[in-house]
């Protein structure tokens, strides 16, 4: 009788596992079953062997899991067993961690967190998505490289007292040129690594480009790529970057909910009546704010330089002109990168390339002056 008792009870339990929560580990994954009203009536220890043979015995309505390192992986693969996903957050999700921080704390913090119904779940990527990401870091990571190994070049000439002039193209023509003369003051010792470093250099902005033919073939065949580089400040890397990131654009309420994705409103410190806010928050994409940032500092430059030749402007450059004006260059720089993000959130969702529309008379006489 009381072994029956007891089957029955962990079939009763079986039934009422409606939530996993998930910590992800490389080899080790710490389960925390839960009932319908979030207690926790189940605990597993598990290895990546057994973890995925755990799902094959049991129902599960819903998975939890930190948006983390595997975990697209992972929710791709539950998504295709029928399982709901509901990826979270990890800075949100940290906030639920009780007393010390462990594996079992982190999946009871996990449970916790899917019941709060203002923290928004992340979108499980595709394998398209996820490539394409790689592309983009592979990218970023030969440019550091290359960056650094110019830097390198440079401080060698320095220290022999050899001025290397400044921009990528013609410090290393000029490099070179110092490397294959015999007369300079670069020391023979030095020269066979100097010129060992170049052929580096040469490699990588070779992979770099081929790599960037590869985008702009992708790019070509996405009709979101097309609307998005309609938008002035948004070219290939900031598009196809975006379309990496972002499953559904939908996904967000406003332009506004977009561009706090990449960190580019402003963090608030209100009380009361009064109400503050500060710089840009820098939370989200750091990668997307970059390049948004360079967009913008690009169309701020090319406005200014059209302004002083007398050329017409379009209402967005005239009021960022006017922000540049009230403020500084930097300021309107982050303006001006938050409304292209606010611009390009509507072009993806309305399918449509960005029009421009000419400044109102008033806007560009208050510029002109």
């Amino acid at each position: 009788m009381g072994m029956f008792q007891l089957l029955t009870r962990q079939e009763e339990s079986e039934m009422n596992a409606t939530t996993v929560a998930v910590d992800l580990a490389k080899n080790v994954f710490e389960l925390a079953l839960a009932d319908g009203n979030g207690r926790v009536i189940e605990r597993h220890r598990l290895t990546r062997t057994q973890f995925e043979r755990w799902f094959d015995n049991r129902k599960v309505d819903r998975v939890v899991m930190e948006a983390c390192g595997s975990a697209h992986h992972w929710g791709r693969w539950l998504e295709a067993r029928g399982i709901a996903v509901k990826l979270l957050p990890a800075q949100y999700v940290r906030a639920y961690v009780k007393r010390n921080k462990t594996d079992a704390a982190d999946a009871a913090a996990l449970l916790e967190a899917a019941r709060a119904a203002d923290i928004k779940p992340v979108a499980v990527k595709s394998i398209e998505q996820q490539a394409l990401q790689g592309l983009h870091r592979l990218r970023s990571g030969w440019m550091a490289t290359r960056t650094r190994r110019i830097n390198t070049l440079r401080g060698f000439c320095r220290e022999f007292g050899l001025e290397i002039r400044v921009g990528a193209v013609q410090g290393l023509a000029a490099i070179a040129r110092l490397i294959a003369d015999d007369r300079s003051a670069i020391p023979a010792l030095l020269r066979t690594p100097m010129r060992l470093a170049l052929e580096e250099i040469r490699l990588m902005e070779a992979r770099i480009e081929h790599l960037e033919r590869e985008l702009a073939q992708l790019a070509r065949q996405s009709p979101a790529c097309e609307a998005l580089t309609s938008v002035p400040g948004i070219g290939l890397l900031t598009s196809t970057a975006m379309v990496a990131a972002v499953r559904d654009p939908r996904s967000f309420d406003s332009g506004r909910r977009y561009a706090s994705f990449f960190g580019l409103t402003p963090r608030e410190y209100s009380s009361g009546q009064h109400r503050y806010l500060g710089r840009i928050s820098k939370r989200g994409d750091r990668y997307i704010r970059m390049l948004l940032t360079h967009g913008a500092r690009s169309v701020l430059r090319a406005a200014t330089a059209a302004q002083r030749q007398g050329r017409k402007l379009d209402r967005l450059r005239t009021w960022a002109l006017q922000v540049q004006e009230r403020t500084n260059h930097n300021k309107a720089t982050c303006a001006l990168a938050n409304k292209l993000a606010r611009i390009a959130w509507a072009v993806w969702v309305k399918h449509e390339k960005f029009q421009s529309t000419p400044a109102h008379p008033s806007m560009a006489a208050e510029v002109a002056t």
